[in-house]
């Protein structure tokens, strides 16, 4: 099967849908499907072209954000029409309006889209206007999360959260829990800004600091809200795999889907925060609500770090409950997700 995955930032860049599109399309390679992406050139230091573990990357120039861009990529992406007539499947990763011109070029083909997340608080009218064409326009989509039901109004023909690795999963089995450098310690995984909650983790950080003074934040990340960070907090920017640091810190300070699942593989508690009712939906109407602490300011967050402190088998039991969720929700499904819905059957995959 030959398979075009239009998807607006992919590897090196670094963020969950370049992971998700990384991780899918490495294991439908390793079935024997032709992949392609058509992605952003975001840095002119990127190639136009190359070959990445069997994946063919394809980068086009868009330029600066402004009203023209979208313009700019359908220029780009009638030059490469002859990919898109010729794929089996053309998938879209949130950019679905990147496709609206070859909706009349090629009435027949099959097009689909994952929704990865959301814009902002409030939702933008023209963003709701717009993923509810590319629903309608599309032959099936892919939800990360069921909170877009509610808030988009989407009809998803399949949900998920991600995966995680699962050669990951079975080290994690038959390592002991003295690899943690220090229990009094936190790490914070993902962008610095409004959507993860940099600034309600930091100001928990201070508040915990004031009763232990040893307590340790590690923040992996990069962003607007770089600026926040506060003294005695220890900063090392975007990291490929970050989740060598959820390894070595006690506490998980995460908010986003595949952060979260990366600190349940690594048996790490996870303490999520949300500041408006669409975040509180995103966190709370998972299937792992349950198995995480979810604050709604630092003054909760801070005195649920004290409890758990103080009562580590109650940290144990979630720990353990996390873990045996999580250990079935590999990229390998997330792939298998996807060829359900292409119409591709597979056996003995049990969705949630």
């Amino acid at each position: 099967m030959n398979v075009l995955f239009l998807s607006r930032l992919f590897y090196p860049h670094i963020g969950g849908v370049e992971k998700h599109v990384l991780e899918i399309s490495k294991i439908l390679v390793e079935k024997g499907h032709k992949i392609t992406i058509i992605t952003e050139q975001y840095s002119r230091d990127l190639p136009k072209e190359e070959d990445f573990n069997g994946i063919r990357v394809l980068r086009i120039f868009t330029g600066q954000d402004d009203w023209f861009k979208k313009f700019r990529i359908w220029k780009e992406l009638f030059k490469l029409k002859k990919l898109i007539r010729n794929a089996s499947i053309v998938h879209c990763h949130d950019v679905f309006f990147w496709y609206f011109p070859f909706l009349f070029l090629y009435p027949k083909k099959k097009v689909y889209v994952t929704f990865h997340g959301y814009e902002d608080y409030p939702i933008p009218k023209k963003a709701v206007l717009v993923r509810r064409l590319s629903e309608k326009l599309s032959k099936g989509n892919i939800c990360i999360g069921d909170f877009m039901k509610k808030w988009y109004g989407t009809e998803p023909t399949f949900v998920t959260y991600g995966g995680v690795d699962k050669y990951q999963i079975s080290n994690i089995k038959y390592q002991k829990d003295e690899r943690l450098k220090d229990p009094n310690s936190a790490v914070f995984v993902g962008r610095l800004d409004e959507q993860t909650g940099i600034k309600t983790y930091l100001k928990a950080f201070k508040m915990i600091k004031k009763k232990i003074k040893n307590f340790k934040l590690l923040v992996v990340g990069d962003g607007k809200f770089k600026k926040h960070i506060v003294k005695n907090v220890r900063g090392v920017g975007f990291q490929l795999n970050p989740e060598k640091y959820i390894r070595e810190y006690r506490f998980a300070f995460v908010s986003r889907y595949l952060s979260i699942l990366e600190a349940f593989v690594s048996k790490r508690l996870v303490f999520a925060v949300y500041d408006n009712p669409l975040k509180e939906d995103y966190l709370k109407m998972s299937p792992f609500a349950k198995y995480i602490i979810v604050a709604r300011n630092s003054k909760k967050l801070s005195d649920a770090v004290f409890y758990f402190l103080n009562n580590p088998n109650e940290e144990k039991k979630m720990l353990n409950k996390a873990y045996n969720w999580v250990n079935k929700q590999t990229w390998e499904k997330v792939t298998d997700t996807y060829l359900n819905l292409w119409g591709f059957k597979t056996e003995n995959i049990i969705f949630p």
